[in-house]
């Protein structure tokens, strides 16, 4: 976790039931990269730390036998329950509401950890020794997030792109300059460097896979919306009293920059590193 701040359990308060709709998806051939990298035939058991409402997780449930979701939110873990009940999955899942720092909690041995852009928020070098010992011989954590560093643009799509800058601007109207945080503040963001926290927990590796995005999306005003509620720093339970007003203003907004509604965007591309439990080969 970033120096100076701890987790609490406002964090993502009021988030989940914006996520499905808010977020943007991860690329569309990411099982498929990881069913090729990780030889999965459908056996074994994935566990999600910092599932969130599934998203991860239930796209990659055909790939196990068995998936347990790990979340200290409680909505999250509602959403991720009626997510699986939604696609039929209710019988191979589990999600269980704990923070990660409670792991192995009685969980059992797993073949792959899955982190989906969640560990920044974890006492990251306990979390990742335990979830190491929680690993079977030969077992993968892997460790996803968006791309950061491609440019991606709208160019030749027909809707204006989302105004990404003047919606941070109108969240810092009404939150302040400094990212907010639950109770607390990140001046400087979330913590980096997990790469050096794996190799000390024991893990070897990493290979590296990025999976291509750049899919051309059509997103409406609510969608917008949902994305901006679906952040921690800008959660609806920040705004306390002032969470119409900044909706409206959000509207507004959005409004301006496209009457019709409607955005496009490109789908990121997705970056994997596999990191093995011991000296097992890709």
């Amino acid at each position: 976790m970033a120096a100076g701040w701890e987790w609490d359990d406002t964090l993502f308060s009021g988030t989940a039931a914006y996520y499905e709709r808010g977020r943007l998806p991860y690329a569309p051939g990411l099982a498929d990269a990881l069913a090729g990298a990780l030889r999965l035939d459908g056996r074994g058991r994935l566990i999600d730390v910092g599932c969130g409402p599934g998203t991860l997780a239930l796209n990659l449930a055909h790939l196990f036998g068995e998936i347990v979701g790990v979340d200290p939110d409680s909505g999250m873990i509602a959403e991720a329950g009626l997510g699986a009940a939604r696609r039929g999955l209710g019988e191979k899942t589990r999600w269980v509401r704990a923070p990660a720092e409670a792991l192995p909690a009685g969980l059992g041995t797993f073949a792959v950890a899955t982190f989906g852009q969640s560990f920044h928020w974890m006492d990251r070098d306990q979390v990742a020794a335990t979830v190491r010992d929680m690993l079977q011989p030969g077992g993968a954590l892997v460790h996803i997030s968006d791309l950061k560093t491609e440019e991606l643009t709208v160019d030749g799509l027909p809707h204006p792109a989302v105004p990404y800058a003047a919606v941070s601007e109108l969240v810092e109207q009404y939150l302040g300059p400094v990212r907010r945080a639950g109770r607390g503040l990140l001046p400087q963001g979330t913590p980096g460097g997990e790469a050096e926290i794996f190799a000390r927990a024991g893990f070897t590796g990493p290979r590296r896979l990025v999976v291509p995005g750049g899919q051309a999306l059509e997103r409406g005003l609510d969608e917008v919306v949902a994305g901006v509620f679906s952040m921690s720093f800008s959660a609806p339970h920040l705004f306390s009293g002032r969470r119409d007003g900044f909706e409206e203003d959000l509207r507004r907004l959005l409004r301006e920059t496209s009457p019709s509604g409607l955005f496009s965007e490109r789908g990121p591309s997705t970056e994997v590193f596999v990191w093995r439990r011991d000296g097992s080969a890709y």
